[in-house]
């Protein structure tokens, strides 16, 4: 009997002291309007490395999403591509990020028939520079959150826990609201 209360009291302790550290990635701050977007230099579906200063002068979306070929995301990044002449039209880019490997996206793209950039954040950092990843020890992933750049690197706008469904449509709204100022 003592020791199934010594070894309940061991699996407490450590579940007390280790789950808070498991999850800590996704408690890092987002950063906020107003603020510079974190740089970075990550590799697309293509291979090639993809750098946030690289798009200097131009809006950039910069949209983080859990995984690809999977139901939300897949719509998602749908509507990210209907609308790439409505983005082009407003000199924005649309960039998504998630933990996914350049194989994975490369598959993704071609099946779906994307032509914009998803970047592989294989490690984290960048979802977690952008207070946008879940890591749960064994499992990372991005959270659905997204940031409009403005042309100068500046954060102009952030979205958490976007609808997949409608983000895109919001995403041209704000640009264009912006856009007239």
């Amino acid at each position: 009997m003592l020791l199934r209360i010594t070894l309940f009291v061991v699996v407490v302790v450590i579940i007390v002291l280790l789950v808070p550290r498991l999850i800590s990635g996704s408690r890092a701050a987002a950063p906020g309007v107003g603020s510079a977007a974190p740089d970075f230099t990550l590799p697309s579906q293509e291979s090639a490395s993809v750098r946030l200063k690289d798009f200097r002068g131009s809006w950039v979306v910069l949209y983080f999403y859990p995984k690809d070929q999977t139901p939300g995301c897949t719509r998602e990044a749908h509507n990210f591509q209907a609308d790439q002449s409505k983005y082009s039209a407003r000199h924005a880019v649309v960039l998504g990020v998630s933990v996914d490997s350049v194989d994975s996206h490369k598959k993704f793209c071609a099946k779906e028939g994307l032509n914009f950039k998803l970047l592989a954040d294989r490690d984290g950092e960048v979802s977690g520079a952008y207070g946008s990843l879940t890591n749960l020890g064994v499992v990372k992933f991005a959270k659905r959150n997204s940031f409009l750049i403005d042309p100068s690197g500046k954060v102009a706008k952030t979205y958490t826990g976007v609808d997949p469904a409608r983000h895109s449509e919001e995403v041209l709204a704000a640009l264009d609201q912006m856009q007239k100022r």
